[in-house]
This record gives structure tokens, C-alpha cells and sequence, in this order.
């Protein structure tokens, strides 16, 4: 049993149970231990209301909203996991920056894609969003329904040469589930090779980007074959826009792994890319940060 717990982020919403659900299958998995946290936010100079004091206010109805939360996501994941541990904890602060200072330390931090909205600061999509950009753990958003098994799980790739930690926990995860792999290269505009004035524009050898990603993710994915020869694992080039291609995958695959690097966020292109998957994708997608 590993001490590295699961943590899962709860806040009432059907979306958030979901999660906490996902979750908790993956502790069993794993043979973890879960972890539900859930934070509510109080108001600039609000405070609770002291114990002896029996008046109703706004900040005991947030926190009461907070306490029923983690009650019912510990029920739900009690219900899946029956003999699983599980541990509630009611976290202080701006709840996007409490959720994801909570799980450092973890294997997983599992959110929902969207919260209930009833507080507004307890909406769980801000949370998500603000998570799979900082967290230092990869970062899973649970998306619909996510109880039919694919048996495939697809990593997205955008550089062949920087992306270690997505295949790597690509490829745990396929071997934890007994799933295949594909390996995407996804790109939205035709790259055609740059022919200098002059010269003849037949196509030369080796200025044709696709092919040359195409053999180098061939060539890297030969080197985790050896690691994970348990896992079958393919590749595919696809011309289109890769927040698109890689939500439609989503629809057949268990898991969609992206990596996330701190540059990214001053990026436009990686950064909307991970946003549109988290945002379309039909099942959980994790965001596996690289350094």
C-alpha cells in the first residue's frame, strides 16, 4: 500500500461526486488511501460565528454548505469502495489555492470540471482550471459519465523530445489497467517545408516536420516498450486542431494524458490546447506536470 494518498476535491455537485467516485476506484487500484477535501470561502471580513452563538449567518451557511459536501462525498466514496480509507479535511482559504496546496504531496489530485455553483466560491470549475496549471501533481478533471472501460489510454504530444513525464505516466497508467496506448502528434495547419529562393521546391529529404515527429515519437515510444512490455502501444499523426482531435478521442479512451510545463501558462498554443480538451473532453483527462 503506498502512503501517497489520492486527493479529490468536493464542493456538492453531481459533478464533484462524479469525481470523488473516479477517485476513490483509483485508490482501490492502487491500494491508497483517499483523501476529500473541500474549502469555502468566507467574504472579506466575514467570520464564523462564534460556538455559544446560535444566530444563522452567511458564513455558518457556507460552512455548513462545506461540512454537508464532504459528508456526502465521503458517503458516495464509502459506497464504491466499502473497505477503502478514507479521510475528510475542511481547508482554509481562497478555494482554488486551499484544494491545490492540499494536494501536494499526493499521487493524484481528482476534480470535477464544473462545481455547483450555489456559493460562488465554491465553484469547482475555477478550481479545476486553476489546478491543472499549478499544481506540483498531476491533476485528473472527471468529466461525465466515466464508468465504461475503453482499455485505451491516449497521451497527447506535442514535442517529441519534452515529453518524458506525459509517457511515463501514460504508460504506467496503461499498465495499471491492463489498457493499450496511442501516442497523438496533432497539428492544425499544414507545415510545409521551408524551400529557400532559388531552389527547386520539390519536397528534400527530411524537411518534412510530420515525418520527422512521426520517427522520433516512433522511436521514443520503442524505448518505454522496453520499460512497459506489457502495454501495446501505437502512435498517430492527425492534421487537426489538437484541443479537438484529443476531446474526440476522449470519447473512446479511459484516460487523456497532456503534459504541462510552468512556460507553458506565457504560451497561447499549449495553454489553449489543455483548456479545450478539459473543457470538451467526454472522460477524466490528467495533466501530468514536467518540471
Amino acid at each position: 500500500m503506498t502512503t501517497m494518498p489520492i486527493v479529490a476535491g468536493a464542493d456538492g455537485s453531481a459533478g464533484s461526486l462524479r469525481a470523488v467516485e473516479w477517485a476513490a476506484r483509483e485508490a482501490v487500484l492502487r491500494k491508497a488511501p483517499l483523501r476529500i477535501v473541500c474549502a469555502a470561502e468566507l467574504l472579506p471580513r466575514m467570520s464564523a460565528p462564534g460556538s455559544a452563538c446560535n444566530v444563522q449567518t452567511v458564513a455558518s451557511s457556507i460552512e455548513a454548505a462545506r461540512d454537508r459536501a464532504l459528508a456526502g462525498a465521503a458517503r458516495a466514496a464509502h459506497e464504491m469502495a466499502p473497505d477503502l480509507l478514507i479521510d475528510t479535511d475542511a481547508v482554509d482559504g481562497p478555494p482554488a489555492l486551499a484544494v491545490t496546496s492540499a494536494a501536494a504531496g499526493a499521487h493524484l489530485l481528482v476534480l470535477g470540471s464544473r462545481g455547483s455553483g450555489a456559493f460562488s466560491a465554491m465553484l469547482l470549475g475555477s478550481v479545476s482550471r486553476y489546478a491543472a496549471v499549478h499544481a506540483s501533481c498531476p491533476v485528473v478533471v472527471v468529466r461525465e459519465d466515466t464508468t465504461a472501460a475503453h482499455r485505451q489510454v491516449v497521451v497527447g504530444i506535442r514535442d517529441p523530445g519534452d515529453c518524458a513525464a506525459a509517457l511515463e505516466f501514460g504508460f504506467a497508467e496503461a499498465a495499471l489497467r491492463g489498457a493499450s496506448l496511442l501516442a497523438v502528434h496533432a497539428w492544425q495547419s499544414p507545415r510545409a517545408p521551408i524551400v529557400p529562393y532559388g531552389e527547386d521546391p520539390a519536397p528534400a529529404a527530411g524537411r518534412f516536420p510530420e515525418a520527422e515527429t512521426a520517427h522520433e515519437l516512433e522511436q521514443l515510444l520503442n524505448d518505454w516498450r522496453e520499460k512497459y512490455p506489457e502495454v501495446t502501444a501505437s502512435q498517430d499523426a492527425v492534421h487537426g486542431h489538437p484541443g479537438r482531435v484529443l476531446a474526440g478521442l476522449s470519447a473512446r479512451a479511459d484516460l487523456v494524458v497532456l503534459g504541462r510545463h510552468h512556460r507553458d501558462t506565457r504560451i497561447p498554443g499549449p495553454a489553449r490546447t489543455v483548456h479545450a480538451v478539459l473543457s470538451h473532453a467526454h472522460g477524466p483527462v490528467a495533466i501530468v506536470p514536467s518540471d
